[in-house]
């Protein structure tokens, strides 16, 4: 079986932030390349809400794929980690990463690490996101997980200038769960989630775009999928300062496609920049390995629309 992912071969303390370096061994696409990136903690201490023992200790785990996916599990710290281009690619733009899961696990490698390294060879910043699950006793499935994401892109406009990032071309992108997630923060950046810590809290949380792919929940947990008159999920809000969209989804995807209709229908009300592209076939969790069908070309698509709104 073709190893697929091996992470932390390193880590040095850099100065008083909460920084690590690392060095990741990544075959993509069939490419191994060795890339170093630097992992900051999202929270000092407990996270918000956090309590010890809830989950047990955290572990990843590959699957029996024939390209292992990485399942990352109980996650109680929260990081993010940096992968950026070449100096002569490089952009300004940058984009969070929100592997899926349902909210109870992560595919950190293939919805994750291989974003990232697709990412950097168009020249832009990648920041994969390694956000809490699974879910949270007594609490929305999201609310750990926005909280992460909300800190997440606040870290990443304050550490802006030293990662060479326009703070007006930040966006975000995710995968099923990790769509849901991308989309609870494009439409609830001003919702205080969390009591500020620091003036890192101060910074604005508002994605400037937002990349939901292979989109989940959007109509809640069980709904009857092909129906186009069942509203959105109550937690999405729409609004004129919505951010622009990219969506993608297949009409056999087991989450269903109604989802990200009636979520592109209500965007275009609002009068919203938003794109939407069904694949008939191809099913959910393809990522980008291509070996999975055209869907999971989703990529080269999104390549082309980031190019018409001017953030690449």
């Amino acid at each position: 079986m073709r190893t697929f992912f091996f992470l932390v071969f390193f880590t040095a303390f850099l100065s008083c932030t909460a920084f690590t370096v690392i060095a990741e061994d990544v075959h993509y696409h069939g490419a191994l390349t060795m890339k170093p990136a630097t992992e900051l903690k999202l929270w000092q201490g407990l996270a918000p809400g956090e309590k010890s023992g809830v989950v047990g200790e955290e572990k990843a785990e590959p699957g029996k794929e024939t390209m292992p996916i990485i399942r990352v599990q109980n996650v109680t710290e929260p990081t993010l980690t940096v992968y950026q281009p070449n100096p002569e690619k490089a952009t300004e733009t940058c984009i969070l990463i929100f592997p899926g899961g349902g909210y109870n696990i992560l595919a950190y490698n293939h919805e994750g690490t291989e974003i990232a390294h697709w990412l950097n060879s168009i020249g832009i910043t990648a920041v994969v996101v390694k956000y809490r699950v699974p879910r949270r006793p007594e609490q929305p499935k999201h609310l750990a997980p926005l909280q992460d994401a909300q800190r997440a892109i606040r870290l990443v406009r304050q550490n802006a200038k030293t990662w060479k990032i326009n703070t007006q071309k930040i966006g975000v992108l995710g995968f099923s769960a990790g769509a849901h997630l991308t989309l609870m923060l494009a439409t609830n950046y001003n919702e205080k989630v969390y009591e500020p810590v620091d003036n890192t809290d101060q910074l604005s949380a508002r994605p400037d775009f937002a990349v939901p792919i292979y989109l989940a929940y959007a109509l809640g947990e069980k709904n009857d999928q092909k129906r186009v008159d069942i509203p959105l999920e109550e937690n999405i809000k729409i609004t004129k300062d919505t951010p622009p969209m990219f969506l993608s989804i297949c009409d056999d995807d087991s989450v269903g496609s109604m989802g990200s209709v009636q979520l592109y229908r209500k965007l275009r009300e609002s009068e919203i920049p938003c794109e939407l592209h069904i694949f008939v076939k191809g099913g959910h969790g393809y990522g980008i390995r291509t070996d999975r069908g055209p869907a999971a070309g989703w990529n080269r698509l999104c390549e082309d629309w980031l190019k018409q709104i001017k953030f690449l």
